[in-house]
């Protein structure tokens, strides 16, 4: 298969790659944390520290350390350190439960948890759940606390020489965080890394030594991973990091003091940022360009914030199981609405239910094909199957492509819904909702009648919560017909305070499909 860019060689550790990449950038700052900066000779020191560490340790090449970190210089420390050597990092969600953890803990064997100080106890009892004995290494804990310090897995000489992996070898695992049942564990390569940023990083964000790039996305997800790891150390530029939970202030407060020149969000968060009274003038940053994922990014809210920075939002599709994004908009050529067109050395095609090719403009299932993609799922063969199908990988979304080649989301194969036996998008019609300047957030859901037939029932976020009565619903009905086929205007509409999120801010509509069954 073609790419675009040079393949890695036969045999390749990507942690060696990028300490090799900025071995002349002793001095520069790689990361700048809320407690300091790393430059990247002290990165290179403390990645190999840390793999010697590991291996002291007793820790084996192969075996697994579960990382429940929050964003701080620790985290990159002991990703690449155990890429480094040879054992395999799985950095997972900080906003869980502790019976997922515990889940986690039993299904990836970890011999080692490096836990951040604040997420301790959740920790502690997800051990307790699981009943086993695993050696727990504390990060931003005070020496003489009870427990393993980080540090003292620093106090190691640097391993001299990293593991001899292959490009091909396992490497790392994420978590998908599934909307149904248990999160799969989805196991990536070393050159997986590597094609991420040849493909899209360098390429599609232009990323250059000289950016200070920040992402609301946190490392523990595949695309907080890519902006903040594997985009920036590929190029020798400057990561922010920030370990609290992303929201307009603690966001606007970093991107007027230290000037990031890149800035990666999810739609939501941009939708709070512009509805902020503190939203900072376009003087007073230094955004060049930012990116959205985890859901579509509407129409408006793209137009407002370029309009208001100077500065374009590329919105672009990503998966866990892809590690990072293959479908994008461009820098000068943003369609905003649509997720963009494929990355050059990614292949995109949609097919309905018997496989086949869909005509232009109808919705189908989004099949990917690239470097990129997961291995497998770890010890779960039939949804390996069901998604990684040869050198095809099943998405999970659906999606259309216009005539020039744009994609525009159409949702999740399973929010799809059939009203009058023809297929509604809930985004579609959310999308027209969000185009009513009273409305600021919105979810649109299946109700099933009397009758069994479905009806659209949507939930509205208003900027003014006062206004939420008969006239606004009929006046935002009316206004959804003008915009869209008859069929698709929401038949009810419920005036909410706030819509339920998960954790990385994606609108669980499950939750508002489980509150119309009453």
């Amino acid at each position: 298969m073609q790419h675009h860019g040079k393949a890695p060689p036969e045999r390749f550790n990507f942690a060696r790659h990028l300490l090799a990449l900025n071995s002349t950038r002793a001095e520069k700052t790689a990361y700048r944390d809320d407690r300091g900066e790393l430059s990247y000779g002290k990165l290179d020191a403390l990645v190999r520290r840390f793999a010697a560490g590991l291996l002291a340790l007793g820790v084996q090449p192969e075996q697994r350390v579960l990382l429940v970190m929050l964003d701080t210089t620790d985290l990159p420390v002991a990703f690449l350190g155990a890429l480094y050597a040879g054992v395999v990092p799985v950095p997972v969600n900080t906003l869980l439960p502790s019976e997922n953890y515990a889940y986690m803990l039993a299904h990836c064997d970890a011999r080692l948890i490096v836990v951040s100080d604040l997420l301790l106890p959740t920790v502690q009892q997800a051990l307790k759940i699981s009943g086993r004995d695993v050696a727990l290494a504390i990060s931003g804990m005070p020496d003489d606390a009870a427990g393993m310090p980080f540090e003292r897995l620093l106090d190691h000489a640097p391993l001299p020489e990293a593991a001899d992996t292959q490009a091909d070898q396992f490497a790392f695992w994420l978590y998908s965080s599934g909307s149904t049942g248990q999160p799969k564990g989805t196991v990536h390569s070393h050159a997986n890394l590597y094609w991420t940023a040849e493909l899209y990083g360098k390429p599609i964000l232009g990323l250059q030594e000289d950016d200070v790039v920040f992402s609301a996305a946190k490392l523990f997800f595949a695309y907080g991973l890519g902006n903040a790891l594997t985009f920036p150390l590929s190029v020798g530029a400057t990561v922010l990091l920030m370990a609290e939970r992303p929201t307009p202030a603690t966001v606007f407060e970093r991107l007027t003091r230290y000037q990031p020149t890149v800035f990666y969000g999810v739609p939501t968060l941009y939708v709070a940022m512009l509805a902020s009274d503190a939203l900072p003038p376009r003087a007073q940053v230094r955004l060049r360009v930012c990116t959205s994922a985890g859901e579509a990014l509407p129409r408006e809210v793209g137009e407002k914030f370029s309009a208001h920075f100077g500065c374009d939002i590329l919105d672009g599709l990503g998966s866990t199981e892809m590690l990072h994004i293959f479908l994008s908009n461009r820098s000068g050529k943003v369609r905003y609405g649509t997720t963009g067109t494929p990355v050059p050395g990614y292949e995109v095609e949609l097919r309905d239910e018997l496989g086949r090719p869909v005509p232009e403009g109808e919705v189908g299932d989004l099949y990917i094909k690239g470097p990129s993609a997961a291995h497998l799922y770890w010890t779960n063969r039939e949804k390996s199957i069901a998604t990684f199908q040869g050198e095809w990988v099943k998405s999970g979304d659906k999606y259309a492509i216009d005539w020039d080649g744009y994609f525009t989301y159409a949702g999740r194969s399973d929010d799809m819904l059939k009203v009058s036996g023809q297929y509604v998008s809930p985004i579609e019609v959310e999308s027209a909702l969000i185009g009513h300047e009273a409305v600021l957030e919105c979810a649109v859901v299946g109700k099933s009648d009397a009758q069994g037939l479905t009806k659209t029932i949507a939930y509205v976020v208003l900027r003014n919560a006062a206004s939420g009565n008969a006239a606004m619903e009929s006046e935002l009905k009316t206004f959804v017909k003008t915009r869209l086929a008859p069929h698709k205007y929401p038949r009810e509409i419920r005036f909410i305070d706030d819509l339920p999120k998960t954790a990385t801010g994606k609108i669980q509509r499950f939750k508002l499909r489980e509150g119309t069954e009453h």
